[in-house]
């Protein structure tokens, strides 16, 4: 998953403050209880993420906030009318290879479109001609700035294995595989894919199917 994005994606606090807009008394008094945010300061600096300290002034209390500043990331649902592509990696945490939709990191200066589109080509060899837009969400809302974006490409181009760079020996992937809707589903609920990533965007795009 090549490419980490800049550190702040504008501004890190209050960047859906106009969702929630007071339309009576009640709703006011709620936003009267809302903290005076401060400047936030690094705390921590590796080659993958940042830290911030970012302090909040409660009216009853003070609260520091330390904020893992990852970067957005983009994933793909690819999916050839029967079937969903799933990748696997190494995952140090659970040390056992994860099957996991194709997906990572935003390059600096890059759109999640692209992103999403260059990772189905390096970890998989799949060439997205078209993807649709799927969901998007935050990992986290006091603790992580991680905001993820989900497509569905169901028009695509399998090209040479030479092609999907980030797989085999030394890549990141170690290989990939069509599973049924169903049986990734079946999968999520014996705890047999326990990526979150991977579990909201299947989910997600089961649910989208049963609207269609």
């Amino acid at each position: 998953m090549t490419g980490r994005a800049s550190i702040l994606q504008g501004p890190l606090i209050g960047r859906r403050r106009d969702v929630f807009a007071p339309s009576s008394a009640e709703d006011a008094a709620t936003l009267a209880q809302k903290p005076v945010i401060g400047a936030p300061e690094l705390a921590h600096r590796n080659p993958f993420y940042t830290v911030h300290r970012v302090p909040a002034d409660f009216p009853a209390e003070h609260r520091d906030y330390y904020v893992s500043i990852d970067g957005p990331r983009a994933g793909t649902v690819v999916y050839d009318g029967a079937r969903v592509l799933l990748v696997r990696q190494y995952r140090l945490l659970i040390d056992d290879f994860s099957d996991e939709i194709p997906g990572g990191s935003v390059g600096e200066g890059e759109s999640p479109e692209n992103a999403a589109a260059r990772e189905c080509l390096e970890e998989a060899g799949i060439r997205c001609r078209h993807l649709a837009s799927l969901l998007r969400y935050e990992l986290a809302l006091d603790v992580r700035d991680n905001p993820t974006h989900l497509f569905v490409c169901t028009d695509f181009d399998r090209v040479a294995e030479a092609d999907a760079r980030a797989s085999g020996p030394g890549g990141e992937t170690v290989g990939w595989r069509w599973f049924a809707l169903a049986e990734c589903l079946d999968m999520i609920f014996a705890g047999r894919i326990c990526d979150s990533f991977t579990i909201i965007a299947l989910l997600a795009f089961h649910a989208s199917q049963r609207r269609d």
